[in-house]
């Protein structure tokens, strides 16, 4: 007598079930990390420490410090660029910090792309 369910009749493979598991478990833990990384601060410099700039793994600003020596009221260009670069030295750690973070699921872990 053939068994009933499954794909065209047939019954559906034993390690389906684990497979959903597995996945659902990788889920859990892909958000886990995205909640950490969202908690964590980074911090970009540039001019040597004159202008550093503070951000969550979510990219919100928390805290800029600025070098008062960095304040020369004849080249505001110099300090505008100073911040821009600490920025963006900041985004870039978080970026690096995400992908290292979310690399390790890529290919979802053996799944096969499932």
């Amino acid at each position: 007598m053939a068994k009933r369910g499954g794909y065209g009749g047939m019954a559906m493979p034993g390690n389906m079930n684990n497979m959903l598991k597995q996945a659902q478990r990788m889920q859990r833990q892909m958000e886990q990390q995205q909640k950490e990384l969202e908690e964590k601060e980074f911090t970009g410099t540039a001019g040597g420490g004159a202008v550093s700039i503070t951000m969550t793994g979510k990219n919100v600003l928390t805290k800029v410090t600025i070098d008062p020596d960095a304040c020369d009221p004849e080249d505001v260009e110099t300090l505008e660029e100073l911040v821009m670069l600490a920025f963006n030295d900041a985004s870039a750690k978080v970026s690096e910090a995400s992908e290292a973070a979310m690399g390790k699921f890529g290919g979802l872990g053996g799944l096969g792309g499932f």
